[in-house]
């Protein structure tokens, strides 16, 4: 134990339905463990990073949200190897001022998206991931990973993958995972979700929500009532911080 005030921050917005800053201040408290959490800005235009950092000269370590997930990476000095190939940071660990980005979000969504699909993986099973953000980035690393072929969807033409308009029920058929990467649903934004074609739906479709504000979006709603099994990000999430954890206490000594 330290009687040392360990800091620590958050990046981006909005904000408001951030789950980090209370989940660690519980843990802090948990642990009996003098460190406060802190949000040093709602909203940081990313050039004045070196700015916040000289303001907050201890902070060790930031979570980062959306927007900045991608935006932050030419900002530090060094990126582990799985956010470098992915292209996006969630956890920046701060020492004698080099900030090194991890991506602790693939650990959380693998661990998360194998406990809840069945063991071993259906036969021939694709997904139709939804959003292009750096959460989609995440999600494609770890369905390579595992062996999931995939299928990219957006509003957007992208190289590789279709816009919405193009989900027939050919390609609906063929691909029983669907992963939610986008804001779609999210707090407060109850009445929304991506414009894919439910009606298609079986209990044979998997549908994994990324977003856990609220806990059934009305994305998993209208899978459920489909007969379809579901999962929210809050398993991904406690993952994530979890992992964060270790990576701000990795060589620290504590």
């Amino acid at each position: 134990m330290t009687n040392k005030t360990r800091r620590f921050g958050i990046i981006g917005f909005p904000l408001s339905h951030s789950f980090s800053p209370g989940y660690f201040a519980a843990k802090f408290e948990r642990e009996e463990s003098p460190t406060a959490a802190t949000t040093p800005t709602p909203y940081l235009p990313l050039d004045l990073l070196p700015n916040l950092l000289e303001a907050h000269p201890g902070l060790e370590g930031l979570n980062v949200t959306i927007p900045y997930k991608s935006q932050v990476i030419p900002y530090l000095h060094d990126c582990s190897e799985e956010a470098a190939a992915i292209g996006a940071v969630n956890v920046i660990k701060i020492k004698d001022g080099h900030l090194t980005g991890y991506n602790s979000d693939v650990y959380g969504f693998e661990k998360s998206l194998l406990n809840f699909l069945p063991n071993p993986l259906p036969p021939g099973l694709k997904a139709q991931v939804l959003g292009t953000g750096g959460a989609a980035k995440a999600v494609q690393f770890v369905l390579r990973k595992i062996g999931i072929p995939y299928l990219m969807v957006s509003r957007s033409p992208i190289d590789g993958g279709i816009v919405y308009e193009e989900i027939t029920a050919e390609v609906f058929q063929s691909h029983h995972l669907v992963i939610n990467t986008t804001p779609h649903g999210m707090a407060p934004n109850l009445n929304t979700c991506p414009p894919i074609p439910y009606e298609l739906a079986t209990p044979a479709h998997y549908f994994y929500d990324l977003v856990y504000n609220p806990e059934k979006t009305r994305f998993l709603a209208l899978a459920e009532a489909a007969g379809c099994p579901i999962q929210n990000g809050l398993s991904m999430l406690y993952l994530q911080a979890e992992r964060t954890w270790e990576i701000w206490n990795r060589e620290t000594g504590y």
